[in-house]
C-alpha cells in the first residue's frame, strides 16, 4: 500500500510519524513523498493552541484537495480532544485518538486484509534521510499547568522501557544517524511514573547509559522543565557528546503570572538555575517558550516579564499569545486579555527576543565549532550547505564537496540572517 504520513506540532508528533513510517516500511508498505501518490494519507494533528488546531483542519482539507480519492486518516491531540470536528471534514475516513495511535498499522491491516504483512520488532530500520533522529522516551504528562490541555490529550506520564530505547538508538546510529534527540511530552519525568519494570532510573540515568552503551556521536535533549534540572544533572555534560543546548520553558518572567499558570518556580529560582547551568556548561545555548496575554496579565506584569526575558538573554525564544483551551482552569479565569493586546505584546517580546538571539550568535564569530551538515541548496559548482553546532547554532557555508551528514570543524566568520556564515577549516 502507498502511504503518505505527515505531522504538525511538537517533536513527539514528528517522532511518532517517523516511527510509524518505519514500521509500515518494514511491513512491506511504501511511504511516499507526496499525498498525490498515496492510497492512504495519515496526519498527526496538534491542538496545543487554537492556531495549531486551525492548521490541523487546513492540512486535512489540503490533503483531500490534493488527492480526493485517497483514504484520509486523522490522529493526534486534536483527534483525541475533539474528534467530531475532524469527522465532519471532507474526505476524512477515520479519526484515531492518541490511545489508538500505536495501533495504526494494525488498523490499516484490518481495514484492508490484503495489505497485512509481518509483525515488527522493537529495533527499527532507517527512518529518513535526515541526519538527526527523534527518539520518544516517554508519553503523557502528570503536570497541571492551568493553560495546557495536553495532559488531557496525551494522558498520564508513562516511560518507555530503557532497553528498548537503547536498542533503537544503536540501530539508528548503525544506519547512519549522527545525532539523536530525546523527545516526549515531559522527558524530565522519565522513570517517575511507577513503571519501575520498564525503566532502570530517571532521565539522567538514561542519558548516562545512552552515552556509555551506544556510539551516538551527539545526544541532544528536547524541552525540559526547569524543576527537572537538578544539581547533579550537570555532571552529564562532562561528556562532550551531550549537546550544550537546553530548552527551558519559562512561560512568563513575572512571578504573579507564573503562580496563576501553575508553574513550579519563581523568576529568582529560574535565574539561579540559568546561572548554575551556564557556569557548568561552557558555551551553553539557552532557548525558551514564553506566553503573553495570559489571563489577568496587566501592563505591569507584562513589563516585568519583558524585562526578565531581556535580562536572561535567551539565544532564542518562541513567543505565543495565550490561547484559550476549553476544559483548562485558565479558560475560566477572569481578566481574559483582548486579542489585539495579546498580539501587540507578542510583537514587542519577539522583537526583544530577536535582538537577544542576534547578540548571542555574534559572540561566536571568530570561533571554530564542529558542524553537522544537514541540507544542501544547489548553486552551480558550489552548493550552499546548512548545518548545526552542538550548541544549536545554525551555520551555512559554500562548498563543492558533499558535506551531508558529516561533522567538520568550521570557523564562524560572520552573521547571516538567522544563522552564522562559516568556513570549513580544511579548505572544503
Amino acid at each position: 500500500m502507498r502511504i503518505f504520513v505527515s505531522s504538525l506540532g511538537c517533536k513527539l508528533n514528528q517522532s511518532e510519524m517517523e516511527t510509524l513510517g518505519a514500521r509500515l516500511t518494514q511491513q512491506g508498505h511504501q511511504i511516499v513523498a507526496s499525498p498525490g501518490e498515496a492510497e492512504v494519507c495519515i496526519l498527526n494533528t496538534c491542538a496545543v493552541t487554537h492556531v495549531a488546531a486551525q492548521k490541523s483542519r487546513q492540512a486535512l482539507r489540503r490533503l483531500h484537495r490534493e488527492n480526493p480519492v485517497a483514504r484520509l486518516w486523522a490522529t493526534g491531540c486534536y483527534a483525541e480532544l475533539i474528534p467530531g470536528d475532524l469527522c465532519d471534514l471532507p474526505g476524512v475516513e477515520r479519526v484515531i485518538g492518541n490511545q489508538e495511535k500505536a495501533q495504526i498499522d494494525e488498523l490499516l491491516a484490518a481495514s484492508d486484509p490484503a495489505s497485512a504483512a509481518e509483525s515488527w520488532g522493537s529495533v527499527l530500520p532507517p527512518r529518513s534521510s535526515r541526519t538527526r533522529a527523534l527518539v520518544a522516551i516517554q508519553n503523557g504528562c502528570d503536570n497541571a499547568c492551568t493553560y495546557c490541555i495536553i495532559h488531557v490529550a496525551r494522558g498520564p506520564q508513562i516511560s518507555r522501557p530503557t532497553g528498548q530505547i537503547l536498542a533503537e538508538i544503536q540501530a539508528l546510529v548503525q544506519s547512519g544517524y549522527r545525532e539523536i534527540v530525546l523527545t516526549g511530552v515531559h522527558i524530565g519525568a522519565y522513570g517517575r511514573d511507577g513503571t519501575a519494570s520498564v525503566s532502570d532510573g530517571d532521565l539522567w540515568t538514561l542519558v548516562g547509559r545512552i552515552l556509555s552503551e551506544t556510539t551516538v556521536a551527539r545526544l541532544r535533549l528536547s524541552s525540559i522543565e526547569p524543576w527537572d534540572l537538578r544539581e547533579d544533572a550537570f555532571q552529564a555534560w562532562k561528556n562532550p557528546r551531550l549537546c550544550r543546548h537546553l530548552h527551558l520553558p519559562l512561560q512568563s518572567g513575572c512571578d504573579a503570572t507564573l503562580h496563576r499558570m501553575g508553574r513550579h518556580y519563581t523568576t529568582r529560582e529560574f535565574e539561579a538555575l540559568v546561572q548554575r547551568a551556564r557556569a557548568c556548561i561552557p558555551d551553553l545555548t539557552l532557548t525558551t517558550d514564553i506566553i503573553v496575554g495570559f489571563p489577568g496579565e496587566t501592563e505591569a506584569e507584562f513589563a516585568d516579564s519583558l524585562s526578565f526575558v531581556q535580562a536572561i538573554g535567551f539565544a532564542q525564544a518562541h513567543v505565543f499569545p495565550y490561547s484559550l483551551r476549553e476544559g483548562t482552569p485558565a479558560a475560566r479565569m477572569a481578566g481574559q486579555v483582548p486579542p489585539p493586546v495579546k498580539a501587540e505584546r507578542a510583537r514587542i517580546l519577539r522583537a526583544a527576543a530577536a535582538a537577544s538571539e542576534r547578540a548571542w550568535r555574534r559572540r561566536f564569530v571568530g570561533t571554530t565549532r564542529e558542524v553537522l551538515w544537514e541540507s544542501r541548496h544547489p548553486g552551480g559548482d558550489v552548493s550552499i550547505w546548512k548545518g548545526l553546532t552542538d550548541n544549536y547554532l545554525r551555520v551555512q557555508t559554500s562548498s563543492p564537496l558533499d558535506l551531508w551528514n558529516t561533522l567538520t570543524p568550521t570557523r564562524l566568520t560572520g552573521l547571516a540572517d538567522r544563522s552564522l556564515q562559516g568556513e570549513i577549516e580544511n579548505g572544503g
